[in-house]
């Protein structure tokens, strides 16, 4: 089984957070084995970086298939999710709870969800993670599945349109 590959990235601060999580991902979740981390920073409260400079490296990574999915945490997430979400291929979404870190996936297929250091305690932020990893788009909601699809398929063509 290939490693799944997900980037992550913070601002000052998200870094708390950011720094929990690749702990997380890299040494306590039960399949840590199967996943590889790519981080991009920041590395230490003593070399900050803002939010539109750090996600653009997350979504780097994914539009060039370095990575599959990818975190950013800032204070409250939201400036992530924007600077995110101005590249075309990216659908982040802003997650604070575990059922909206679930239905990122299942709705929106997310392939970036964003979270805030502030806000989201560690032990939250693990569980949304988990539960972020532990679904596919449509899942759990296969009664829907036609109009999520077309949906989707919508939104790039939005983006089609918009991103040329």
């Amino acid at each position: 089984m290939p490693k799944q590959k997900i980037a992550l990235a913070s601002d000052l601060s998200g870094f708390p957070l950011k720094q929990e999580l690749v702990k997380y991902l890299t040494e306590e979740r039960p399949d840590k084995n199967n996943i590889e981390v790519l981080d991009f920073g920041i590395e230490s409260a003593e070399k900050p970086a803002p939010y539109f400079e750090q996600a653009p490296k997350v979504v780097s990574a994914i539009l060039e298939g370095k990575a599959e999915k990818g975190i950013l945490i800032c204070g409250t997430g939201q400036g992530m999710a924007i600077v995110a979400n101005k590249h075309k291929g990216i659908y982040a979404c802003v997650v604070d709870s575990i059922f909206s870190g679930e239905r990122a996936k299942i709705i929106n297929n997310a392939n970036i969800i964003t979270m805030g250091g502030w806000i989201t305690a560690p032990f939250l932020a693990r569980e949304i993670v988990n539960a972020w990893l532990s679904v596919c788009f449509t899942q759990k909601m296969e009664f829907k599945k036609e109009f999520l699809t077309n949906a989707c398929q919508r939104v790039q063509a939005l983006e089609k349109e918009n991103f040329k």
